[in-house]
Order: C-alpha cells, then sequence, then structure tokens
C-alpha cells in the first residue's frame, strides 16, 4: 500500500485529527479536528510535513508526481462539496495556499488567496457573484500575491519597493484617492494588465493562466517558504529542527471582500499580553486576510469593549468612534454572537487560549484556521494558572504548557510596548542578557557613574570592569559571544546584555561609537533589549515587569514535581540573596577571582602577582585573606543549609594587572618600584592563547601560597559561622584538572590547610573537596579522578571550548554562518551539545559513579539554566543544575518539566 500524503477535511467530515500535528503540521490537523467537533471551516485537503522533505531532497518533479493522484482526488472532493469546478470558467474554484508547520510559525512563511482566477475565469466569478467590482479586485490580488510568492517579486531588503505596491500607489495617487476599496472596476481592471505587464517585464514570463500550473507552483512555493531567510531566523530563534518540514493547506475560497456584508479578521479567546480572560481581536469590512496585518487600513476592534479603550488610547471621540470604527458587536450583532459562541467552544476544546482567523462572506461566518495563541510571559504564567484554577486542565498539563525561556520577562525589565513600535534600530548583537535598558553611552567602567543611567560600551569587557558593569544600566560590546566575560557576569548581575553587535565601530580616544558612518558621542543615550540583541537610538521608555502571586505559584508546582535540585553561580551575598529568594538551593560556583577587583584588594593582588620571592607572595596574600574571609562568610550565610561550592582563582595572572602606561606609573609607584619593573612583569604574563596557559590549577600547583590562602580563608569562614549557629557548608572546587595528579596535589593542600586551621581553632566542619571536569582528559579519566574526588561539577562553557577547539570569545564571528548553513543547528554554547559534549558529560557522569556510586554530579556551565540542557542533565541522573541568578526560576521549571515528561 502506497503512503499517504494527502488528507482531506469538510463538511464535518476530516481524515485526520488534532494529534496528527508532526504529520499534518499544526494548522492542518486543527483544520482536520475543527470539522470533526462541527466548526464552520470551508472544505480542503492538507500535504503532509514528510512531502516538504520528499521536496528538498528530489526536487519538484519527481513530488509532483508522487502528489499528482492524490491531489488530483481532493481538488475533486472540493468541487463536490461546493458545488463548483477548478479551472473552469463559469463556475471556477477558487482556493488559498497556506503554510502549516507542526510549531506555530506565525508570518513567517507564504501563503495564496484567491488562486484559480484568470481572465476568463473572473468574468464567470463576477457574473456568478453579481459583484463585478469583488471578482476584480480578488483577481489584482492574486497575480500581486502569486507573482511576489511563486514567481519571486517580492524585494529581497525592507528598503526596496515591491513593484505591484508601486503600481497600486500610482493607480490610487491617479485617481486621488487612499484606500484600496476606493478604486473603481475600470481601475481595477487597469492594475491587473498592469501587473501582468509587471511579472513579463521582471521574470520574462507570462503570467499563467491554467488552475493547475499555478495549483502546482504555489505548493512548490510553499515549500520553498520553509527555508526563507525570516522562517530560518524564526527557527533558531525558538529552537524549531529545520527537518521538521512544513505541510500545506489547500482550501475553497471564502471571501471577506464582497461588500459590507463581508468581512474578515483575527481574533483570541483571551488578551494575549495580560492573559485576562476576555475575547478581542481585529476585524475589516469588504476586506481579505492580509489587509488585517498589512496596515493599509485601521482594523476596528471586535468587541464593543474593545473598541471603546482604543478610541480611549488613541483619543477618538465616541461619536467618531461609533460612526468611522465600529466594533463587530455593534455592526454585525448576530455574526458577533456567533463568533463569540465559536471562541468559547474552540478554547474549551483545546484547553488553552486560541488564536483564530475568521471570514464573514455574505452574512455567514467562516473559521479558517486556530492555533494556541502566542503570548507573552505574564499571559503565559496566568492563562495556565486561571485554567488550572478553573480545573480545566491538572498540575502535569499546567506545567507543561509553560514556556520556560518566557519566565525571564517576568524577571527583568521591559520596553513600554507603545514606545518600541517608533524606536529606531541602529545594530543587533546577541541577546546576551535579558532584559530592556536605556542610558548615556560611557566607554570606560570607571566612568559608569558619570550619568545617572549609563550604558557601558566596550570592544569587549574584562574582570576589571566588574564595578562598572555592576553601576551601568546595560552593557554593550563589539566582540565576543553568549558565554564571553561580559554575557557571563551580565546574566550573573540581572543585567541587560547585548555582546558581539559586530557593526560597532568603538573608539576609546576619541570617545566615539560609530554605527554604519553615523557617530555618537560619550553621553549620548541608546537603549538595549538584551532579549533580542537590538540596538536602538535614544532614550526608550522602560518599565518594571509584574510579577504577580502566580509566579510564586508555578514556583511551587516546579517544586512539587521536580527530581534534581537547582543551584546558582553567585560570587557576592548579594547574588547569593536574589537566587535563594527565586529558590536557589545552594551555589553550584562561586568565581573567587570576581573578589579581587575592589580598592584595596586589586593592590593586594597586584602585589602578590609583582612579588619576585614566595615570602613576598605570601605577605601580598595576607592582605587578601580578611576580604576573601569576609566574603566567603556573606556568602555562607545566604545560602545557610545548602552546599556553596567555592572554585579557586581560576583565570591567568595577566588579566588583573595593568595595560595603561598611566596605571602602570601608578601601580610602581605604590609598589615602590621602577615602572620598567612593572612593565616587564606585565610583558611577562602575556601569553598567545591565555585560555589555554598558566591558569587554574595550574596556578595553584605552580604556586601552592595561593591555594593555601583561599583554603584557609574558606574553611574559616565556616567555622566563624559555625560559632554563630549558621550551617555552613563548603564545597572546595579545583579548576582546569586534567590528570589525577593535578588535582591531587591541589586537593592535598586544601586538606592540608584545613586540618592546620582544625588544630588552630580546635574545632571542626564537614567539607568537600572535588573539581570541574572543563577539559575532555578529565571526562575521559573521570574514574580515576572519582577516587580522590568528593564531586564533579562539569563547566560545559570550557569543555565545549575545548571538545569544538572553538573560542566562545572569537567565535561570534562565524557561529551565525554555520547555523544559516545548517553546519550546526544551535550555539553550542547557549544549548549544550548533547551528542558530542553530552557524551563527554555522560560518559564523566558514568565512569565516575563506577568508582564511587554516591559522588554528587551537577553541572555549572551556562547551560544549565537552558531548558533543553537542564532536561538531558536530569537525564544523566545529575543531582543538580547551576546557573545564573535570574535563570533560577527556568532551571527549576525545566527540571521539573523533565520530571513531568
Amino acid at each position: 500500500m502506497s503512503k499517504k500524503r494527502v488528507y482531506t477535511f469538510g463538511n464535518g467530515k476530516a481524515e485526520g485529527k488534532a494529534d496528527m500535528k508532526n504529520l499534518l503540521g499544526g494548522k492542518g490537523a486543527n483544520l482536520a479536528e475543527m470539522n470533526l467537533i462541527g466548526v464552520p471551516v470551508p472544505p480542503g485537503f492538507t500535504i503532509t510535513t514528510e512531502v516538504c522533505t520528499e521536496y528538498n531532497e528530489l526536487g519538484q518533479e519527481k513530488v509532483v508526481e508522487l502528489l499528482k493522484a492524490e491531489v488530483e482526488a481532493a481538488i475533486s472532493n472540493i468541487e463536490k462539496l461546493t458545488d463548483t469546478k477548478f479551472g473552469d470558467s463559469n463556475n471556477p474554484l477558487l482556493v488559498s495556499v497556506r503554510s502549516g508547520a507542526r510549531a506555530s510559525m506565525p508570518g513567517m512563511m507564504d501563503t495564496i488567496l484567491n488562486l484559480g482566477l484568470n481572465d476568463d475565469a473572473v468574468k464567470g466569478i463576477a457574473a456568478k457573484s453579481g459583484n463585478e467590482w469583488f471578482a476584480w479586485d480578488s483577481y489584482r490580488r492574486f497575480v500581486q500575491m502569486y507573482g511576489d510568492v511563486v514567481l519571486g517579486m517580492k524585494p529581497e531588503s525592507k528598503e526596496a519597493i515591491d513593484p505591484f505596491e508601486l503600481i497600486m500607489d500610482e493607480a490610487k495617487e491617479a485617481k486621488g484617492v487612499e484606500l484600496d476599496t476606493e478604486l473603481t472596476v475600470d481601475d481595477l481592471k487597469e492594475l491587473v494588465v498592469k501587473f501582468k505587464k509587471a511579472v513579463k517585464d521582471q521574470t520574462g514570463r507570462d503570467f499563467p493562466t491554467s488552475a493547475w500550473e499555478q495549483l502546482w507552483g504555489a505548493v512548490m512555493a510553499v515549500f520553498d517558504s520553509w527555508t526563507n531567510p525570516r522562517a530560518n531566523y524564526y527557527r533558531r530563534l525558538n529552537n524549531i529542527p529545520d527537518e521538521w518540514g512544513t505541510a500545506v493547506n489547500v482550501q475553497s475560497m471564502v471571501f471577506g471582500n464582497m461588500g459590507n456584508t463581508s468581512a474578515t479578521g483575527v481574533a483570541f479567546t483571551r488578551d494575549a499580553a495580560t492573559g485576562e480572560d476576555v475575547f478581542n481581536g481585529e476585524y475589516l469590512i469588504n476586506a481579505q486576510g492580509e489587509d488585517v496585518v498589512a496596515g493599509t487600513r485601521t482594523p476596528q476592534e471586535i468587541t464593543l469593549e474593545g473598541s471603546r479603550r482604543w478610541a480611549k488610547l488613541q483619543s477618538v471621540s465616541e461619536e467618531d468612534r461609533k460612526a468611522k470604527f465600529p466594533s463587530l458587536e455593534e455592526t454585525m450583532p448576530e455574526l458577533y454572537k456567533e463568533l463569540n459562541v465559536v471562541q468559547q467552544k474552540l478554547e474549551d476544546h483545546y484547553k488553552d487560549m486560541q488564536d483564530m482567523e475568521f471570514t464573514i462572506q455574505s452574512g455567514k461566518l467562516w473559521i479558517l484556521q486556530t492555533r494556541n495563541g502566542k503570548r507573552t510571559g505574564a499571559a503565559m504564567v496566568k492563562i495556565a494558572m486561571d485554567l488550572l484554577r478553573d480545573k480545566k486542565i491538572d498540575d502535569k498539563t499546567a506545567l507543561l504548557r509553560l514556556e520556560a525561556n518566557k519566565l525571564d520577562e517576568l524577571l527583568h525589565p521591559v520596553f513600554d510596548s507603545v514606545a518600541i513600535r517608533s524606536a529606531n534600530v541602529l545594530a543587533k548583537g546577541l541577546p546576551a542578557s535579558p532584559g530592556a535598558a536605556t542610558g548615556q553611552i560611557v566607554f570606560f567602567a570607571d566612568e559608569a557613574a558619570k550619568f545617572e543611567q549609563s550604558i557601558l560600551v566596550r570592544i569587549e569587557t574584562s574582570p576589571e570592569d566588574l564595578e562598572g558593569m555592576n553601576i551601568a544600566r546595560g552593557i554593550l560590546t563589539a566582540r565576543g559571544g553568549m558565554t564571553s566575560h561580559a554575557a557571563v557576569v551580565a546574566r550573573g548581575m540581572g543585567k541587560c546584555c547585548v555582546s558581539g553587535a559586530g557593526a560597532l565601530k568603538i573608539d576609546y580616544k576619541a570617545r566615539t561609537l560609530t554605527i554604519d558612518g553615523k557617530v555618537y558621542e560619550e553621553g549620548a543615550w541608546i537603549s538595549l533589549n538584551g532579549t533580542s540583541g537590538e540596538v536602538y537610538e535614544g532614550k526608550v521608555l522602560t518599565r518594571k515587569p509584574d510579577m504577580s502571586g502566580d509566579f510564586g505559584l508555578i514556583m511551587d508546582l516546579s517544586a512539587k514535581f521536580t527530581k534534581m535540585n537547582v543551584r546558582t553561580n553567585a560570587d557576592s551575598p548579594k547574588d547569593a540573596q536574589v537566587a535563594r529568594d527565586f529558590g536557589a538551593q545552594g551555589i553550584g560556583l562561586c568565581r573567587t577571582e570576581h573578589m579581587f577587583f575592589e580598592g584595596a584588594r586589586i593592590k593586594a593582588m597586584r602585589e602578590m602577582i609583582l612579588a619576585s620571592t614566595t615570602d613576598g607572595r605570601k605577605r601580598a596574600l595576607a592582605k587578601l585573606l580578611p576580604y576573601q574571609r569576609e566574603d566567603f562568610e556573606g556568602i555562607f550565610e545566604a545560602m545557610a543549609g545548602y552546599g556553596v561550592t567555592v572554585r579557586l582563582l581560576d583565570p591567568p595572572l595577566h588579566e588583573f594587572v595593568p595595560h595603561q602606561l598611566a596605571t602602570q606609573k601608578e601601580l610602581a609607584q605604590e609598589m615602590g618600584v621602577s615602572v620598567d619593573v612593572v612593565k616587564a612583569k606585565v610583558d611577562s604574563l602575556e601569553e598567545f592563547n591565555p585560555m589555554l596557559g598558566h591558569r587554574g590549577c595550574r596556578l595553584g600547583n605552580t604556586y601552592p601560597e595561593i591555594t593555601e590562602m583561599q583554603a584557609r580563608a574558606i574553611i574559616e569562614a565556616a567555622l566563624n559561622l559555625k560559632a554563630k549557629g549558621v550551617d555552613a557548608r563548603p564545597e572546595i572546587m579545583v579548576p582546569l584538572i586534567g590528570t589525577l595528579k593535578e588535582y591531587k596535589m591541589q586537593a592535598d593542600i586544601i586538606r592540608a590547610t584545613a586540618e592546620k586551621v582544625f588544630e588552630e581553632r580546635g574545632d571542626k566542619i564537614d567539607y568537600l573537596v572535588g573539581t570541574m571536569i572543563e577539559i575532555p582528559r578529565a571526562a575521559l579519566t573521570a574514574d580515576l579522578i572519582a577516587a580522590e574526588a568528593d564531586f564533579f561539577s562539569f563547566g560545559t562553557n570550557d569543555l565545549t571550548q575545548m571538545t569544538f577547539g572553538y573560542s566562545r570569545d572569537d567565535a561570534g564571528t562565524f557561529l551565525p554562518i554555520y547555523m544559516d548553513k545548517g553546519i550546526l543547528k544551535h550555539d553550542p554554547f547557549q544549548v549544550l551539545d548533547q551528542e558530542g559534549v553530552g557524551q563527554l558529560v555522560q560518559m564523566g557522569t558514568q565512569k565516575g559513579r563506577s568508582v564511587k556510586p554516591d559522588l554528587k554530579v551537577g553541572i555549572c556551565g551556562e547551560h544549565g539554566g537552558e531548558p533543553s540542557s537542564v532536561e538531558f542533565c536530569h537525564g544523566v541522573g545529575m543531582d543538580y543544575v547551576s546557573c545564573s541568578p535570574y535563570r533560577v526560576p527556568i532551571a527549576r521549571l525545566a527540571a521539573a518539566q523533565a520530571a513531568v515528561k
């Protein structure tokens, strides 16, 4: 039996149903389902998503051959149900051809309406309908849509003018009218002639007159649109696999442009912005679907309440509103009531907020599609919890309805929805840390406080910039990826950040930022969207997000099901407290290097680096000891009762020394040495590849006094808190090991130091010593290392970098191209590469636990807050994931969803 590629629906019957979305796409499955539950749907058929894959593999000719018999039979079925004939001149069947992927991709792919028209069929439609204007309006629309979508006449750039729009504008200007509806029948006939001439001039071919040729061209164009740039971008943004493909839906046309008893619109069963249970939407009389979204006419509100709210916002009087912008509830009250009943029926059936397209043809309502509506993070949470409270869905369904990443919208500032519409986009970078920020440009971190609201603009940030990053409202960098210093630190702070914006030209000396030839001086206002990566000109109004009580209920629901703990990456008591308030159950990564950059601390650190003897280094480290101990006390106290994993010093020492001559002179004066000594030391620390150089455990093994000081500070801090009755649980982590001996040398120093402190203090605390697995060799030899280590924490930032051989700070120059070309599905620094890096993580976990079954295992790379990576970690059997404080709610929800699945 040959494979079925076409599924029909119509007149209350359907070959498909709602649970066939993988095969029929969301639109096709829902069209079938609506037929089965008695919703009025124009008849048609769906070509499956599998055919899209066949098309990409086999080409058009072979696919037409595979489809021909089934499509002809499906068209015949529509003909019977509508009493029309496809390709007939007197009684023609006209159809729409639309895309329909498994996951909703609104506006990303192409649609063709009114297919089947030609110079003869238009006369037949005019005679049959008794409405010549409608017939020719439909014809001119068809020629334009077919020319744009199938014949490739739509301009690729936003700046270029669509040739059809140019002809339309000239026609309206010549007639002195503003709206398409004001053109006469003769005007429309002339437009069709000019449109077809434009097709011939631009393509060298006559516009096709055969309905079958038109249909096959449209079907193949929809398949082609699966790989258009905007669809590719949308899929990357929403993690939709390329191999899914799109279905094609062919439906009998119903017409909203047949006069004042016809209309078309879009409706939502709830408010997509707030989640309120309020029916809403927009419509236009005497129009087709594209008119509502094209902006050529001002759409009107469906409900009277919505219409009055709109008029108030637009400062339109009630009198003018009723005369010019009446609601559907007022203009077609009976049809409004019918639509209202249908929308409630659909929501009750799907048990979720629905986004519907409808057409009213000569007083009869048709539903063209329904889908689960796109919504904001706040609306997502409210709708799920409202449906749960109303007992329409259960706990598990409520959890799975939520998109974990969208919780970010509830945690960070956002742009005012009205203000952002008129904002001018200057550049685009990587959405490194979510939220919205507006401020005045500063180029140097130590000048971040120069303005009340500042945006720190850097080529790239370094640990020295930490204080300025904390002061600034947002951070913008020309270089760096999603795990660059700027990105990681900003996420930890909950600070908006756009990184890797390659269009930026930054001149520190002139204090200027140049974008596309336009120069912005220090103090100029810019705004950042850390969620989309866009940089806007000027000041854009921001507002705090609304964190309703439902947010807490979602977290409680997550805690009910999750089997894996969620920790945080935090380097200060403030960050630790933020994370704990979000429900973090400990710290998975405390980076000690971030504690060395303030005031006297950096001086002592530089004194230690400049010292030429062990005694000199120890004297400088003794100055750092109380600072470290104080910091650890604050962090342990904020996370009392939970484990706190402290990573020993990791970055290379050159990051702590001054690189500008003026600062080197200051340091030389403070240290009582010549500037040549300082310069020589700075030069000696320079490395060709510092990420693979003298850092991590290599520092501690070369200079054991550094490890001794840090171990003492950690143990003394825990003992001090114990004396106060606070339950401190330190876990000391050795970074960047590749061999067992590297780890053991550091572990021996830590344990010897701890015993010395216990003896001095006459008291003890429990502590763990473990390691970060971030070098492939460590994962491969994990069974050897586990014999000595109390825990493993996978540092997947570096593990990804070393496994792929990609610099995480420089990969932004080619990763977007790799994703465009399909070499990579995702940026591996954002989404864990389960196939390669994940294999090392799984291997390391299994090998470690083969030696020590109760080995504690977690992940502390940035992947710890990315939902699909969290699900992977759950599958591996990790004890916890760790992420930046503002990702903790996302990781908690993702961990619960993984457990439910």
